[in-house]
């Protein structure tokens, strides 16, 4: 069956691609993460604990690196131990598991780094701010100016904010904090959503995989 054996060899090469673009984008993910704990490269904030909710909740270390990492780092082993076989007689038993479980676990694993990187980039970094900007009395306390605003709509709230450079320094502490919180988290949007879509394709190969296995077993 020469038209599947070509499949086969599609199959394989494109588990090779994939998996180091996933790889690379995991590791990605973790350092955006990491650099979020850090706003101004400082350690200050984080001793503190001055630091985003959706910052520490780390969805780019345990959603779009570690698990997008381990789901790729298995699922390339068994493709390598398959693709180094001479015969077809191994595609089936060893593809399912690459095919179903880990491809899925990160595409979940970057579907959830994609939705909690989103809410924290509606939401705003925390900082510490005025608050007779507001209307809510006088002084300085620590909050999410951007969500605090409640006579506004959220989607109004998030535009004007994420549009309005002017209203970025209402943030006196940590310093450029909005501008680190919009940059860092658009980041982690970006790499889950690309996460989502190779994670995607690696799944619809191993099903190839899987049929061509099945049908020259047939």
């Amino acid at each position: 069956f020469p038209s599947l054996c070509r499949v086969a060899m599609c199959v394989g090469k494109c588990s090779r691609i994939v998996g180091p673009c996933l790889l690379v984008l995991g590791t990605l993910s973790v350092a955006a993460n990491i650099l979020l704990l850090f706003p101004g490269g400082s350690s200050k904030y984080l001793a503190e604990g001055h630091i985003s909710k959706h910052a520490k909740a780390m969805p780019g270390i345990w959603g779009g690196g570690i698990a997008v990492s381990t789901a790729v780092s298995t699922a390339s082993f068994l493709v390598c131990l398959w693709s180094r076989e001479e015969g077809m007689e191994q595609v089936a038993p060893l593809h399912p598991p690459s095919t179903f479980s880990f491809p899925q676990l990160a595409l979940l694993g970057a579907a959830a780094c994609f939705v909690l990187s989103g809410v924290g980039l509606t939401n705003g970094p925390l900082c510490f701010y005025n608050t007779s900007e507001h209307g809510h009395g006088h002084g300085t306390l620590w909050g999410y100016p951007f969500l605090d605003t409640g006579s506004q709509e959220l989607d109004a709230r998030t535009e004007n904010y994420l549009h309005d450079r002017h209203t970025w320094s209402i943030c006196l502490e940590p310093a450029g904090v909005v501008a680190w919180n919009v940059v860092l988290f658009s980041l982690l949007l970006l790499v889950s959503a690309t996460e989502m879509v190779l994670a995607s394709l690696q799944i619809l190969n191993g099903c190839l995989g899987c049929l061509c296995g099945f049908c020259e077993g047939k």
